[in-house]
């Protein structure tokens, strides 16, 4: 059984798995698209080819998109103290409830940690708003749903 300190690290090391992976999916993306555009030589078809290009360059404008969101997310989560403890819900904070468990970090969905389930979430999603600054033993509803806070570390 792993200490809170251990859980918390866990529990990062598996968001900045997630966020590696998605950075990795965007450049590999961008990289593709680069090379079709390099690729795509002057051909006779006119507007045709010119509309290809065209397309490829939005896929690429997107995927630049993509790669900066990617890394403001990274930079977020590099700002996170597993060290830090706080009686109060707050960024790096793992939070147990009688519904269900929580780590304030970035959205990266469903994290298993001693066979218990966490959701990573943003603080800045709806029910990262409603737990920041939360204790032990509050309550919090969302939308229909109301739980208790019985752990947070």
């Amino acid at each position: 059984m792993k200490n809170n300190t251990e859980i918390k690290q866990q529990l990062l090391k598996s968001c900045e798995t997630f966020i590696q992976k998605r950075l990795s999916n965007v450049q590999h993306n961008i990289a593709e698209v680069q090379e079709a555009l390099t690729s795509e030589t002057k051909s006779t078809a006119g507007d045709k080819h010119e509309t290809g290009r065209a397309m490829l360059q939005l896929e690429r404008e997107k995927f630049g998109v993509q790669l900066s969101e990617v890394n403001l997310v990274k930079q977020a989560l590099s700002k996170i103290n597993v060290l830090k403890q706080s009686d109060a819900v707050c960024l790096g904070s793992a939070i147990i409830t009688d519904a269900s468990n929580y780590f304030i970090a970035i959205s990266a969905g469903e994290i298993e940690v001693d066979e218990t389930k966490y959701f990573a979430i943003a603080p800045n999603t709806p029910i990262g708003q409603l737990l920041l600054s939360k204790r032990s033993g509050d309550s919090v509803k969302f939308r229909t749903q109301k739980f208790t806070i019985l752990n947070v570390f």
